[in-house]
């Protein structure tokens, strides 16, 4: 969704009005609800949040008119997603303990518990 120079949504309608038969997923890291029906009306095929793997992907791009992706065979746990998620927002935050607290709207005590355990399966 977020590039550097733009939004993912403009390139979903700017690659449907060039070719109408192009398959676009969107991956992203800022899911939401909005933006997923936004885009599947712009003409993409799916909206993945990240972390999603290349099996994912592929059922996405390959799966054909109102047939739907299966779904993942080990999906992450709720607790994996979450600390994935701290995790990925601690180094946008540079390692800084005290931004990504305030960031995740956290305690800060609390946030250096979760880092200081390991990831969870």
């Amino acid at each position: 969704m977020r590039l550097d120079d733009g939004n993912g949504l403009a390139v979903v309608s700017a690659l449907h009005q060039k070719r109408a038969d192009a398959r676009a997923v969107i991956l992203t890291g800022y899911g939401n609800i909005a933006t997923a029906v936004t885009a599947v009306k712009l003409g993409a095929v799916d909206y993945l949040s990240k972390p999603a793997d290349a099996d994912d992907v592929i059922n996405a791009l390959l799966a054909t008119g109102e047939e739907k992706p299966e779904p993942p065979e080990n999906p992450m746990s709720a607790d994996r997603v979450r600390w994935e998620h701290i995790q990925r927002v601690y180094e946008l935050c540079d390692r800084n303990v005290s931004e990504t607290a305030r960031r995740l709207n956290m305690h800060r005590r609390t946030l250096q518990r979760i880092l200081a355990k390991r990831a969870p399966r």
